[in-house]
């Protein structure tokens, strides 16, 4: 799984990459099921203290593969223009390796509640507040420990 990328000059720097995490509003969430079945599902997310949260329910396809095997992948893109009298498409990248679990402290779920809630409505932060402490024990959040991070990109 550590293969070096193939173009380099795509390559961006951990600031581009970080930029990325900041500004898309989703990613996919590639986990593995018992019998290694991949399975994919696009969640919004945010980026807080060097790890990636979710929130999801608390049962389903997704808690099951986490329960499984707690290797993930998440792939998220932003800044797409498709240039089609170059056949190509103008995009930011970043795919993220690492290991995917449910948080179990209550103060670092709210953490990642908030941090979801800030970033996706930062102009609604009390009511945001409010709806997180109305929903709390009906919500899973997961963590995503970075293990391995790559940017990419390709510019007009």
């Amino acid at each position: 799984m550590n293969k070096e990328m193939r173009r380099k000059e795509k390559a961006m720097t951990e600031a581009e990459s970080m930029e990325v995490l900041e500004k898309a509003e989703y990613g996919v969430l590639s986990t593995i099921s018992a019998d290694n079945t991949p399975y994919g599902v696009p969640m919004n997310f945010a980026y807080a203290d060097g790890a990636i949260y979710f929130h999801c329910a608390p049962v389903g396809h997704r808690m099951e593969n986490i329960a499984a095997n707690s290797s993930a992948c998440l792939n998220v893109v932003d800044s797409v223009v498709l240039m089609p009298e170059k056949f190509n498409t103008q995009y930011r990248s970043v795919t993220i390796f690492g290991t995917v679990s449910p948080v179990a402290d209550p103060e670092e779920k709210k953490k990642g509640l908030i941090a979801i809630s800030d970033k996706l409505s930062p102009a609604h932060h009390d009511a945001g507040m409010k709806y997180i402490k109305s929903a709390f024990d009906d919500v899973t959040v997961l963590k995503l420990e970075i293990e391995k991070m790559t940017g990419k990109a390709t510019r007009g």
